[in-house]
This record gives C-alpha cells, structure tokens and sequence, in this order.
C-alpha cells in the first residue's frame, strides 16, 4: 500500500462559515490526498458527528431527522470565530464527548492572540493555524492522523533470563574403588622401599664380614723374615 493509499482513507471533516476559506481548504485537503467533508457552522458539525447542539435539540421535537448521518471522521479543522457556535465550542463538545473525545481538532483562525491560542491548545486542540492557511501546514496533519490509527501498544513480556547450566556433578568413588586403589598404591611404595632396603642391608653384612674375617686378622711376613730364619 502507497502512501497516497494510505492519506486516502483519512476522512476530514472542515468547519468555516466562510465559503472562500472553506473552498481553500477543501482544495488543499484534496490535494493532500485526504476525504474531506465541509459545513458551514459547528451545530452542522455535530450533527454529521451524532452529537446535536443544545439550541437544536430545543427546538426539534426528536433528536434524528432525514438528513442526520454518522460519518466516520479521523480529524476536525474548524474555524475559530463562527457565528452561533465558535471553533473553541466544538472543540469543548468533541473533548467532551466519550465517543468523540479522540479524534484530533485543529483551530484556524485569521487573529494572532496568544491567549486564545494557549487556550484552545490546553483544552485538547492539537494544532493552530493562521489563516491563510497553506499547504506546509496540510503535512502537519499526518502525524495527528497516524497517531490515532496506531493500535494502542501492548504490553510487551519480558523473557525470562537463560540460566547458566551447571556442570554435572563428579559422582564419587565406590568404596570399593578407594579400598583397590589404595591397596595398589600401598603395594608399590612397599616393593619400592623393599628393594632399596635389601640392598643397604646386603652391602652392610658384605663390609662386616670383610672386616671380621680370620685372613685379615693374620700378621703378613715379609721375605726378609724368613731368610732370617732359614
């Protein structure tokens, strides 16, 4: 889908008593790509809306009537000063209503006073134009609209953090296991130490028996003593 598509499915809905200023931004509207519907006073306003105006509802012995129709409406441009009903007393009916309470409104007005602008854009308006209005400000209109056509966010669930396995546990040795090992290793430190005992003790008994043998307790004779005695 275009963007052009998109803008298409918007549906204005622009109130001015005024027929030149009402054609301009019709004009300008359409040539933003957006349905656009205009009336001329607020009380035709809130009756295209399903709201009727407190004058009218006195006067007309049933709130419906041949030509009341609900429109779906994305986005209201009103006028501010108007005969009857102004641009702040449809915004104050819109906000108002539980129904209606979410579509944007914007104020146009041809008079720069500050107080009345503070005043509309604190009381819910969401945008306010001076007059003439242009076509830079027909964009400023987007981002109202795509707001109201987001879905509301959902709560988004939070994953659970991974946990970090732990390695498996060594399983411990069967005492039959320890008693076999400790066996072996028993036995090799005893023939190791065994050997190496045997063979000092052997060397010992061999240097004592030298030691106290009969030939090397015999005195030697020299030659000279036995010529001496022959």
């Amino acid at each position: 889908m275009t963007v052009v598509d998109a803008e298409s499915r918007f549906h204005v809905l622009a109130v001015d008593d005024s027929i030149i200023d009402r054609k301009l931004i019709e004009r300008l509207l359409k040539n933003s790509s957006y349905q656009v519907t205009t009336v001329d006073s607020g009380s035709k306003a809130l009756e295209l809306l399903g709201l009727r105006d407190e004058a009218d509802d006195a006067s007309s012995p049933s709130s419906s009537s041949p030509d009341h129709q609900d429109i779906d409406v994305n986005l209201i441009i009103t006028d501010y000063c108007m005969p009857g009903m102004t641009g702040y007393d449809l915004l104050k009916r819109v906000k108002g209503s539980s129904s209606l309470k979410d579509i944007p409104v914007v104020i146009m007005s041809s008079e720069n006073v500050p107080a009345r602008i503070n005043r509309c854009l604190e009381d819910g308006a969401e945008e306010f134009f001076l007059k003439p209005v242009k076509l830079a400000d027909m964009k400023k209109l987007k981002s109202h609209l795509l707001k109201r056509k987001q879905p509301k966010c959902q709560p988004q669930i939070q994953p659970e953090p991974e946990q970090k396995l732990k390695p498996p546990p060594q399983p411990a040795p069967k005492p039959e296991e320890a008693v076999v090992e400790a066996i072996a290793d028993g036995i090799s430190i005893s023939d190791c130490n065994g050997s190496s005992s045997s063979k000092r003790k052997a060397a010992a008994m061999e240097q004592q028996e030298g030691l106290t043998s009969p030939e090397s307790t015999k005195p030697r004779l020299s030659n000279s003593s036995l010529a001496v005695e022959t």
